[in-house]
């Protein structure tokens, strides 16, 4: 094989179209483009957002100021601060969602818990939850509790 007997596959290399070349040609006259009508004319072909009399779209979505969008992997959780779990258990209790949902403290028992740090920790217990702020994990270990995370 030689340089010169290299071609290229059988139909993956078209001539491009030589409109408005003459009727022979066969895209003579009005070169594919019709007859009369904003397609047929030089130009723009009209605005961006005309869309042939219809409602344009960005007419159609509902009016929403500033909202962006709502991320679909965003992580929603269930906010338990340390003042509600000092509040509604004694010490040494194990405290998991579950038992969080029966004390109804949890908006949602579908979505994951978090532990915040919000007042002060007054009695030992051993906290089971999702995730835990820094500051929650230092009030609870301080008490003379623990913390275990959920995976």
């Amino acid at each position: 094989m030689k340089l010169h007997d290299l071609v290229p596959n059988p139909g993956s290399k078209k001539n491009r179209k030589r409109v408005g070349r003459g009727i022979s040609a066969g895209q003579g006259k009005t070169a594919g483009r019709g007859t009369k009508g904003q397609g047929a004319r030089s130009g723009e072909g009209g605005k961006i957002y005309r869309q042939g009399g219809n409602l344009p779209f960005y007419r159609r979505l509902p009016f929403m100021r500033g909202q962006g969008f709502t991320p679909r992997n965003q992580v929603e959780y269930n906010e338990v601060n340390l003042d509600q779990l000092t509040e509604a258990f004694k010490a040494d209790t194990e405290v998991t969602p579950e038992i969080l949902e029966k004390a109804h403290l949890l908006r949602d028992s579908r979505n994951p818990v978090v532990i915040l740090g919000r007042g002060e920790m007054k009695v030992a217990l051993k906290v089971r939850a999702h995730r835990v702020s820094a500051s929650a994990k230092e009030k609870i270990e301080k008490a003379g509790g623990s913390v275990e995370l959920i995976g």
